[in-house]
């Protein structure tokens, strides 16, 4: 970084241009890397086999999880067994689940507790295209995980003293309580809550799913999108004082700038929102010069000091979506414009609505598809919709919240923003049941994204400079992506087989055939399947495979035979073991089993089961208990029989012909 310094100036001064862009180029890179790798160090935390007795202070608002109650929480002091109590100075954060009871539903923020317990990144399973979750915490700066059992935590105090952002997240709490004496509930308090305040708690798993089908996910994630409502109206109000009287220029848009990180506060000071208001701040201050105040050279101004004072949010997906959104339509907005010119003041506001749309959609559908395997059909029919509906509800709620004070007002606004909220989700709900709403079940791979968005970039380049050179560039870059595209389906066509996955909670085999469909045979009578089903999309995705039917029960359908947990498919014969049924059974004959697959539930041994079975390989479960492995796994020694540890493996796949 030194050097790279030291040669920029000499390459300005000898008026070395190239030499110049290509060794600032270098120096941005080394900088970002830098000041990455210092940020992901601040999150090292020694990770000890054993439990240990921790210190710990709850920092924010305790939320009930299906089984648990989540506390996220700052490490202050630490002591293992063989250690005396030491303090930690980097203060990191873990995330915390306490085992439900009474004692742990009082639990609150601030709480100083003393746990005993491993704290430590969440372990990778091993299965195919798996989300790294340990990294995903640790470029949110979290260091580590733990489970909390009852019993091994107890109180120590309890801290009043309040961060900046805990002050902000009260009043964020104090907004959400005033939706709730005003009469707001249900669905109707969830979407005002996520629009105004970011508090997206309280939304229903069908109300995320109606508006991820439409293509309205957007306007559920407090960020760009309603930071630029508020934006635009702070503008409408300042803009004629400061065009009339040059003087105020500076302090109007300075007032801009502190209502827009006031209302920031109001929310939170949620990642995304900051991240938004830190674009509209600099786009803010751009307008002091007098040529056109957004530009590419603002956005990447925007992006660079973002990223100086924050690495880790290069990998955020708000903030990637974000910057495509706006790139694209700095790009594709105005040539999209101009395709179509009417005479009627309404017809152009409606085409320049939906040119914003299709720019904006274009530089986020790669990105879509690759995190959330789905693309929206109806985008701009749900835009046309939700962008005004939205811009009409945030517009009220901000008019309740200043007329707070006068206690009636607020009351008889109100209903008013309910009946919007309920026409905006009714609506939303009919485009849902719509044929071919959204394409589910897409996938792209990293370098497939950075291919589409290399075509975007030559295609913009072709637009702007039509020669030959360009358009050679932009069929080169098609052609690679197509021959890339065309490998990776070919690689990933299914074929024959069966599959176990490293999931505990959901123990199935998982019967391959040579085309879309599959079969799911789960052991348990009443599956987990919803855990398994996210965990495994993108693998099941990349294959091009439909949802899997899921089996539990009788089943005689060819090529699926399944009877008392016995499963029979392309000649291998699969025992599902997960009771203690048949240790005391005996026959004449053993049947020939292939594959044991035992999960939890078993209590037995394998002696039990060789005169009733005839077993060729065991696979033993992640579900088991050490304790059981050892036992199972000593007994297949003993009796000559192979034996796999899914939990070891992450993913076992057998090809059958």
């Amino acid at each position: 970084m030194v050097l790279l310094a030291f040669l920029l100036p000499v390459c300005f001064f000898m008026n070395w241009k190239y030499w110049f862009g290509g060794f600032l180029f270098l120096l941005i890179i080394t900088t970002g890397y830098t000041l990455a790798a210092r940020q992901l160090s601040d999150t090292a935390f020694p990770i000890s086999n054993r439990p240990a007795i921790y210190q710990v202070t709850i920092n924010q608002t305790p939320e009930n999880k299906a089984r648990s109650i989540l506390c996220p929480a700052v490490v202050t002091l630490t002591s293992s067994k063989d250690s005396a109590l030491t303090s930690v100075h980097n203060h990191p954060q873990v995330l915390l689940y306490f085992q439900q009871d009474s004692i742990a539903a009082t639990l609150k923020r601030g709480d100083r507790l003393w746990i005993h317990a491993r704290i430590a990144p969440p372990p990778h399973k091993g299965i195919p295209h798996e989300f790294d979750y340990a990294r995903f915490l640790q470029r949110r700066g979290i260091s580590g995980t733990s489970f909390i059992p009852s019993g091994h935590w107890q109180k120590a105090g309890h801290d009043s003293l309040r961060t900046f952002r805990q002050k902000a997240a009260d009043h964020q709490e104090k907004i959400v309580n005033l939706y709730r004496e005003l009469g707001f509930q249900g669905d109707e308090l969830a979407i005002l809550s996520a629009l105004t305040v970011g508090d997206k708690d309280d939304l229903s798993e069908d109300i995320i799913e109606t508006y991820s089908i439409t293509g309205a996910s957007h306007v559920l994630a407090l960020s760009g999108l309603h930071i630029g409502f508020l934006y635009a109206l702070l503008w409408f109000l300042t803009a004629p004082i400061w065009k009339r009287f040059r003087y105020l220029k500076l302090p109007s848009l300075a007032l801009i700038i502190i209502l827009l990180w006031g209302f920031a506060f109001l929310t939170g000071l949620s990642p995304s929102v900051v991240r938004s208001v830190c674009m509209f701040s600099i786009l803010t201050l751009s307008h002091l010069q007098p040529e056109k105040s957004i530009s590419a050279n603002t956005l990447a101004a925007t992006a660079f000091f973002m990223l100086i004072i924050h690495p880790m949010w290069l990998f955020d997906v708000g903030f990637q979506l974000s910057f495509a959104a706006v790139t694209s339509i700095l790009m594709f907005y105005s040539r999209l414009n101009h395709l179509y010119r009417s005479r009627y003041w309404l017809i152009r506001k409606i085409w320049s609505l939906m040119s914003v749309s299709i720019a904006a959609q274009i530089g986020t559908a790669p990105l879509v598809i690759f995190y959330f395997a789905r693309f929206s059909t109806h985008f701009l029919l749900t835009n046309l919709w939700v962008i005004p509906m939205v811009s009409f509800i945030l517009y009220a709620a901000i008019i309740l919240l200043l007329l707070t004070p006068f206690e009636p007002l607020p009351t008889l606004i109100a209903p008013y923003i309910e009946k919007l909220i309920q026409i905006q989700n009714s609506v939303l709900q009919q485009i849902e049941l719509w044929p071919y709403a959204s394409l589910d079940h897409l996938y792209l791979d990293a370098y497939e994204v950075f291919l589409i968005y290399l075509i975007l970039l030559l295609f913009y380049r072709f637009l702007e400079l039509r020669i030959p050179t360009n358009a050679y560039a932009l069929l080169s870059a098609l052609l690679i992506f197509s021959i890339y595209h065309t490998t990776i389906l070919v690689r990933h066509t299914p074929s024959p087989g069966i599959a176990f996955y490293n999931i505990p909670d959901c123990p199935s085999v998982h019967c391959l055939s040579n085309g879309t469909q599959s079969w799911l045979v789960c052991s348990d009578s009443i599956p987990r399947t919803n855990w398994l089903r996210q965990s495994l999309a993108t693998h099941w995705n990349s294959m091009g495979l439909n949802t899997p039917l899921v089996l539990t029960q009788q089943y005689n359908n060819l090529p699926i035979l399944l009877e008392n947990n016995i499963l029979t498919y392309k000649g291998k014969r699969i025992c599902l073991l997960n009771h203690n049924r048949w240790n005391t059974r005996t026959a004449e004959h053993p049947l020939p089993i292939h594959i044991l697959y035992i999960s939890h539930g078993y209590r037995g041994s394998i002696n039990e089961l060789t005169s009733l079975f005839h077993i060729q390989t065991v696979i033993l479960d992640g579900s088991l208990s050490n304790y059981s492995k050892k036992i199972i796994t000593t007994e297949c020694l003993q009796l000559g029989i192979s034996y796999r540890l899914l939990d070891q493996e992450g993913y076992i796949h057998i090809p059958l012909k």
